[in-house]
């Protein structure tokens, strides 16, 4: 399978997920008394999600490595975060330990497709070699040919 879009991938398809968890779980009531840890853990998760998206749309290796570092931090954001919920009273035990095994699952993965990309000769969709058609080769051979032509006839 080729991967066209961001949506192709995997790691993008398990931050969605996630990222649909967290907002299901800061929509409970115990997270209203807290505002400001629901929308940063809210904005956390998108941001995995988000960052893996533009870097890949940028279209260079380079540049898709370090949004997917960013990617990588936020997910440990995230499970930070799970953690002040806890300690908060705002997430039962089980249901934090779950949730922070998945981003941890999640940035293992994050992690080895670094590490793929790193190790690989592509560099990115934005570098690609347009190879000439035949046409052209043709057509450029003849100008070189012209002028040199032209050199020697004066």
């Amino acid at each position: 399978m080729s991967i066209k879009y961001f949506e192709d991938l995997e790691i993008w398809k398990v931050a969605r997920r996630l990222t649909k968890r967290i907002y299901d779980l800061t929509s409970d009531r115990r997270f209203s008394k807290d505002p400001g840890l629901c929308d940063q853990i809210r904005r956390a998760s998108v941001s995995v999600m988000s960052n893996i998206a533009e870097g890949f749309e940028r279209g260079g290796n380079q540049e898709f490595l370090q949004f997917l570092s960013i990617a990588k931090g936020s997910s440990g954001e995230v499970r930070s975060q799970l953690y002040v919920a806890l300690d908060q009273g705002y997430i039962h035990k089980k249901e934090a330990e779950a949730l922070i095994n998945e981003f941890k699952r999640l940035s293992v993965m994050i992690n080895n497709f670094m590490e793929y990309l790193k190790g690989s000769g592509y560099k990115g969709k934005k570098y690609k070699v347009r190879y000439k058609t035949m046409r052209e080769e043709v057509e450029e051979f003849l100008r070189k040919f012209e002028k040199d032509k032209n050199k020697t006839d004066n």
